[in-house]
């Protein structure tokens, strides 16, 4: 049995019960992902804001690759933040992150386009795309660490799917402002100055995600990790220093995270772009936005049904199943989404079957990273194959399968990267990955687990 904490800590200081620290490590991270999708929702409109017109086909691409920027950059992230975290602690990480990010998307919002000041503008762009990259290298590894460590072994894939639902839960809110600030203003105004309105939004989340971490402290079993002496005082060593250790990486990497990343942008982003491009009118920027964001909300709650699943029969098969299921079906669903233009009750369903496919490899995918690796070098360690596939395999493949399609002149041709990425996955982990989901993760630092012990006030 899990140790539950009182309801009152020394000094009257009031205490947090698990669920509000997950709402709480949650909330800054749904706003983290909202500053680094804001771009993705607006990736094809930028491209006649910030480059050269010349070529409207190398103006998107340019786009995508800016966008795809901030992904290259995230496993460096990572590193730098994650030996933070498994040095200093799970909380001082993600408020650093947090800031960092919040900072570098609302400066964005203040970026001159190209007809202002040429080639600085994209210049600028890039330059704070590889800040949010680094940001965000850091946050996801230190808020799911965090909740995985207040949570108790036998229900984690449930709690830690409440942290997998952000990015999705991200992705939805940046769509809904953006969505919202264009019929607001206008076309012509929005294209005029009115994009800048979501990227200076996010100043105003800082201050309450800032506000709302404050109030956490430290996740317990970090905590009694360095009251034993037992954390690491070298987490870069001890990860990347090990040959073991990077056979774990590279088996996490190749066996789960790619093809998980590759699935997850695929079902969304790509997606999105697929619609935009290929099935509705490119003057229609409500037709795609729509059918997304309503397969996205429908689909949201299923992270936290396959999550606990997970708990039950296992994290492995739970993200096998993803994985074979969209390498064997991307194609057909997207012959369909072609032939159903117009249809929008069919492209809904379209869609929504691929964010199925994302919320099962994506629901247990935060509770098995955890459960991999131990919990000296945790955060660095989850956090460098997690961000190497979702930042160079998954953030990548929007503008990959985009270059694909261009260069075959076969719209469906960039399908063979998330295809090929999932079935990659599919067999390498089925072969070689273990079952985690019986892993306790209390017994490296004895005794039983603290479950709800973050404070708030005091400290």
């Amino acid at each position: 049995m899990a140790a539950q904490a009182p309801a009152m800590a020394s000094g009257g200081t009031k205490q947090l019960s698990l669920m509000q620290i997950i709402l709480a490590a949650s909330a800054g991270t749904v706003i983290e992902w909202y500053d680094f999708y804001i771009y993705a929702s607006l990736a094809v409109f930028f491209g006649s804001l910030f480059f050269p017109q010349a070529n409207p086909t190398a103006g998107l691409l340019l786009s995508l690759a800016t966008w795809g920027a901030g992904f290259v950059v995230r496993p460096f992230g990572a590193i730098v933040f994650g030996r933070i975290g498994d040095l200093v602690g799970r909380k001082y990480a993600f408020l650093v992150t947090l800031s960092v990010m919040g900072i570098a998307t609302t400066l964005t919002g203040l970026v001159p386009t190209y007809a202002a000041i040429g080639i600085l503008a994209p210049t600028f762009l890039v330059l704070f795309r590889l800040v949010q990259g680094l940001a965000l290298g850091g946050e996801y590894g230190g808020a799911a660490t965090y909740i995985a460590e207040n949570a108790p072994d036998a229900k984690r894939g449930y709690y830690t799917a409440w942290i997998q639902t952000t990015a999705t839960v991200g992705l939805l809110l940046a769509l809904l402002v953006v969505l919202l600030c264009r019929l607001w203003l206008g076309e012509e105004t929005f294209k005029a100055w009115g994009w800048r309105l979501p990227f200076l939004f996010s100043a105003l989340l800082l201050i309450i995600a800032m506000y709302i971490r404050m109030r956490l402290v430290e996740a317990p079993l970090f905590a009694r990790l360095k009251e034993q002496g037992k954390s690491s005082q070298h987490p870069l060593k001890e990860s990347l220093g090990s040959g073991r250790n990077w056979k774990m990486i590279l088996l996490a990497l190749f066996g789960a995270t790619s093809g998980q990343a590759t699935v997850w942008y695929t079902g969304q982003f790509y997606a999105l772009i697929f619609l935009q491009t290929q099935v509705f009118p490119k003057t229609d920027f409500v037709g795609p936005s729509v059918t997304v964001a309503i397969a996205l909300a429908l689909a949201t709650p299923l992270f936290l049904v396959f999550g606990g699943l997970s708990d039950r029969i296992g994290r492995k098969k739970v993200i096998m199943a993803g994985l074979l299921l969209a390498a064997v079906t991307y194609l057909p669903i997207y012959h369909a989404m072609k032939a159903n233009a117009g249809n929008m009750p069919m492209l809904v369903l379209l869609v929504f079957i691929q964010v199925i496919y994302v919320t099962l490899v994506y629901g247990p995918i935060a509770a098995f990273l955890v459960e991999y690796f131990p919990a000296r070098i945790r955060y660095t360690s989850m956090s460098l194959p997690y961000h190497m596939g979702n930042g160079w395999f998954g953030g990548l493949t929007p503008v990959i399968a985009a270059s694909i399609a261009v260069a075959t002149h076969n719209i469906y041709a960039g399908l063979w990267w998330p295809i090929g990425t999932a079935l990659l996955s599919f067999v390498v982990g089925g072969l070689f990955l273990p079952e985690t989901n019986k892993t306790r993760i209390w017994d490296e630092v004895g005794g039983e687990p603290v479950v709800a012990g973050a404070l708030t006030g005091g400290e």
